[in-house]
């Protein structure tokens, strides 16, 4: 069998990108066999990437935003990672891309292709799976709420003009967290249960997550008095005004209750919850990242035998 061929699964809306067109094209001239296939509605990514692996295909592309690498890697998740992933970063805010340092020229990113996969950590909640980063709180609905003419002139930009703009709307949302040796209730704004590290173009709630450690990383924004002064401080001060307010723990799992409904976002997809329950499936996606790539622990890497045994 050919081990040099891959589907790649092309959002609709960049069918015409003459940038991807030449890239493939590059490809195929190296010697990859690649397919094309494009999406049209919902359910599509995951329909063509169960597709994919019954045809055979070692490796899958998902081209397109974090919605469509969600999708992507969710479908891979559910087929018992018989087939490899490779991002090739075309959406808005691309977040995971961003933090794993994956190239967003769309040629540097299919020579992942020729790096070897590596096993990493999948969220999931109550058997829905993100690969970046479930989001909760005012962040959440800022993010499901950006329009998208918005994002396509401001780029990530929108998701933080929305979030201006609605500042009358700013209100904390009372939660019940628990988890190995950690429990914490009370009144918070913002809410991040990362596998990566930034949501909603850029913002870093999880700064020093890993994708291959088999743990969240959890930031709870409470909320203080000074409600839009606390939220200011998180647009103005980064990561160091994160640090200045957040609760933060590294955890397998995490159960929330939230009696009055919680907003959430799972890279992308919106869910509204009362009880929710977190867990992390370790190892259970292969995916092509720069070997330099922040995200990875190598200390966590397989050894040469484990993956030749594999």
């Amino acid at each position: 069998m050919n081990e040099r061929r891959a589907l790649v699964i092309l959002h609709g809306k960049q069918a015409q990108n003459e940038e991807v067109r030449a890239a493939i094209l590059a490809k195929r001239e190296q010697g990859w066999e690649l397919a094309v296939r494009t999406t049209w509605e919902g359910g599509d990514a995951q329909r063509i990437t169960k597709e994919a692996i019954d045809a055979g295909y070692p490796t899958v592309v998902a081209g397109g935003g974090d919605g469509t690498l969600r999708d992507v890697a969710e479908a891979l998740v559910a087929c018992g990672g018989k087939a490899s992933l490779v991002l090739l970063p075309l959406g808005t805010a691309n977040d995971f891309a961003h933090a794993a340092d994956v190239p967003l020229t769309p040629a540097e990113a299919l020579e992942l292709l020729e790096t070897p996969p590596t096993p990493i950590d999948v969220g999931d909640m109550d058997g829905h799976q993100f690969l970046n980063m479930a989001t909760g709180g005012f962040g959440s609905r800022v993010t499901a709420s950006t329009s998208e003419d918005l994002k396509k002139v401001l780029g990530a930009g929108a998701y933080l003009i929305t979030g201006l703009t609605r500042f009358s709307e700013l209100r904390s949302s009372f939660g019940r967290f628990r988890g190995p040796d950690f429990c914490w209730e009370g009144e918070f704004l913002a809410l991040g249960i990362g596998n990566g590290r930034t949501a909603g173009g850029g913002q870093a709630l999880c700064p020093n997550a890993l994708v291959n450690d088999g743990v969240f990383d959890l930031c709870i924004v409470p909320a203080a008095q000074d409600v839009v002064g606390t939220f200011r401080t998180l647009l103005n001060g980064g990561i160091h005004g994160l640090d200045t307010v957040s609760v933060t723990a590294r955890l397998p799992w995490i159960e929330i209750e939230a009696p009055e409904g919680l907003d959430l976002n799972l890279d992308g997809e919106p869910h509204q919850r009362t009880e929710m329950h977190f867990k992390v499936l370790a190892g259970v996606l292969r995916v092509h990242l720069p070997t330099t790539s922040p995200l990875i622990n190598p200390s966590a890497l397989p050894t040469e035998s484990a993956t030749t045994a594999l």
